[in-house]
C-alpha cells in the first residue's frame, strides 16, 4: 500500500531542491553580474588613469584637453549637466540602434555563409576572396562610397556596422565549424545523418565558443563603425554630435561623447563574455568547452 506521508514528502523533497536549484542559479547569475561590472569598472579605471597620465606628462592645453575629472564636472555637477546628459543620451540610443542592427545583419550574414563555405567548398572559392578583397579596403574610404549608393539614413548605416561585424564573425564561425573531430563526423556519416543534420547537431555547438568570440570583437567594432557612418555620413547619433562638438569648440561635449562609446564598447565586451559561459556550457558540445 503506498503511503500518502511518503508521497508528500517526497513532493516536498522535490520542490526543495527545485527551490535550491534556483536559488544556486540565481546566485550565478549574481556572481557573473558583479564579475562583468568589476572588470567593467578595472578597465576603465586603467584607461582613464592613463588618459589623465597622459594629459600631464604632455602639459596640454586645457581648453582643448579635458581630463576625466573634465568629463565628470561636464556631466554631473555643471550648470548645464542636466541639458549634456539628455543630449548624450539621446545620440547614445540612436548609436546603439544603428550598431545593434548592424550586428545582428552581419552576424546573420556571417553564419549563413559560413555555413555555406562548410558544406560546399565552391562558396568558399567563390565568396572568400571578395570578402578578403572588400576587407581590405578602408571603411572611411567605404563609407561615402556605401551612403552614395544607400543613401544616408539608417540603411546606409546598418551596412557600415553589419561590414565591421560580418568579416571577423565569418573567420571565427568557420574556424569554428570546422573544429569538430573527423571521427565524430565519420559516426555520424557512418549512421546516415545528412551534412545539413551534422552542421546542425554536431557543428553547430562546436563553433558556439568561436561565435562568441567573434561576437567579443564585432559588437565593440559596430559601434565604432556606427560612430563612423554617423561622423561621415548621417548626421546622427554620437558621430554626429562629435562633429558638432568640434566644429563648435564644445570640447566638453567632445571628450564627454569619446567617453561614452569607450565605456558602452567596454561593457558590451565584457557582458558577451559573460552570457558565453552558460550558453556555451548550455548548448555547446562536450568536446568544445
Amino acid at each position: 500500500m503506498i503511503d500518502p506521508t511518503a508521497i508528500r514528502a517526497t513532493r516536498a523533497g522535490g520542490a526543495g531542491e527545485r527551490a535550491a536549484g534556483a536559488s544556486r542559479g540565481a546566485g550565478q547569475v549574481l556572481r557573473r553580474v558583479g564579475r562583468t561590472l568589476a572588470f567593467t569598472a578595472l578597465s576603465l579605471g586603467a584607461a582613464f588613469g592613463l588618459w589623465q597620465g597622459v594629459l600631464d606628462l604632455l602639459n596640454l592645453n586645457p581648453y582643448f584637453a579635458k581630463g576625466p575629472l573634465d568629463v565628470y564636472d561636464f556631466l554631473f555637477t555643471g550648470a548645464s549637466a542636466g541639458a549634456a546628459r539628455a543630449t548624450l543620451v539621446a545620440a547614445l540610443l540612436t548609436t546603439l540602434r544603428d550598431a545593434g542592427l548592424g550586428f545582428v545583419a552581419g552576424t546573420i550574414a556571417a553564419v549563413a555563409v559560413a555555413a555555406g563555405v562548410v558544406l560546399r567548398s565552391g562558396v568558399e572559392q567563390t565568396l572568400m576572396p571578395v570578402a578578403i578583397a572588400l576587407r581590405s579596403v578602408p571603411l572611411v574610404a567605404m563609407t561615402p562610397l556605401l551612403t552614395l549608393v544607400f543613401g544616408q539614413g539608417l540603411l546606409a548605416v546598418t551596412i557600415i556596422a553589419g561590414i565591421v561585424t560580418f568579416f571577423p564573425s565569418l573567420v571565427n564561425i568557420v574556424h569554428g565549424l570546422r573544429s569538430v573531430p573527423t571521427h565524430s563526423v565519420d559516426l555520424l556519416a557512418a549512421y546516415g545523418a545528412s551534412e545539413l543534420t551534422t552542421l546542425r547537431k554536431l557543428q553547430a555547438p562546436y563553433a558556439l565558443p568561436s561565435l562568441f568570440v567573434a561576437a567579443r570583437i564585432a559588437a565593440p567594432g559596430a559601434l565604432l563603425g556606427a560612430v563612423l557612418a554617423e561622423w561621415l555620413a548621417t548626421g546622427k547619433g554620437l558621430g554626429a554630435l562629435m562633429v558638432t562638438s568640434s566644429a563648435t569648440s564644445q570640447y566638453d561635449m567632445l571628450w564627454a561623447s569619446v567617453v561614452v562609446i569607450t565605456v558602452v564598447s567596454v561593457l558590451v565586451y565584457n557582458s558577451v563574455s559573460t552570457v558565453e559561459a552558460p550558453v556555451v556550457a548550455r548548448f555547446g558540445a562536450v568536446g568544445s568547452r
